[in-house]
């Protein structure tokens, strides 16, 4: 029950991006097609789980037994770069259209602050191994339904009757606010 709470809160209730407002550059850079959001979701999700395994054991079997707590920051950003480079080798060599569609927002997952933040949340809370791989799955859960619904939206938009002046930017920046306001709805459901 513990895991599902935590699934469901950080995915839902206390998403990265529409609760911390953490990840907002590839929430409005990649969110204008949905296959392109979908990509960057699933390849975000992809590196939180590795990021919360890989961070979880740095921080407990060395970090902390060597009283070394204050290194987190160095060892997760270099643990989230490298993870991120596996993934960007990978995609280059597996499935190269998807890489070059993501262009320069693969990259961009290295300083992510979402990323970053699932560590640090993941320490700050004192999960346990599990607790922190569903709680990184959950994150990129929830970072992933975020872009593709704001995909979804700016695809429609497209095809509607903007008036000039919010065209582009504006009306973006309106629907990631109405988004954020609608999943602040969920707080109070599942505190955490």
């Amino acid at each position: 029950m513990d895991l599902v709470l935590i699934f469901i809160s950080a995915a839902i209730v206390n998403n990265f991006v529409l609760s911390y407002f953490l990840g907002i550059c590839p929430f409005l850079g990649v969110s204008n097609k949905l296959d392109k959001a979908l990509s960057m979701g699933a390849a975000t999700t992809f590196v939180m789980v590795l990021a919360a395994a890989v961070t979880w054991l740095i921080n407990n079997l060395i970090l902390i037994p060597y009283n070394l707590p204050f290194l987190q920051y160095v060892s997760f950003i270099i643990v989230i770069a490298s993870l991120v480079q596996f993934v960007e080798m990978f995609m280059r060599k597996f499935t190269p259209p998807l890489y070059r569609s993501l262009g320069i927002f693969l990259p961009l997952i290295t300083t992510n602050c979402a990323i970053l933040g699932l560590a640090l949340l993941s320490a700050l809370r004192n999960y346990n191994f599990g607790q922190s791989v569903v709680f990184g799955l959950a994150a990129g859960v929830g970072f992933t339904l975020a872009l593709c619904i704001m995909a979804g939206i700016r695809e429609e938009l497209d095809l509607a009757p903007i008036p000039e002046p919010f065209k582009g930017a504006p009306i973006t920046l309106i629907v990631a606010g109405l988004l954020a306001l609608a999943f602040m709805g969920f707080a109070g459901l599942i505190s955490g």
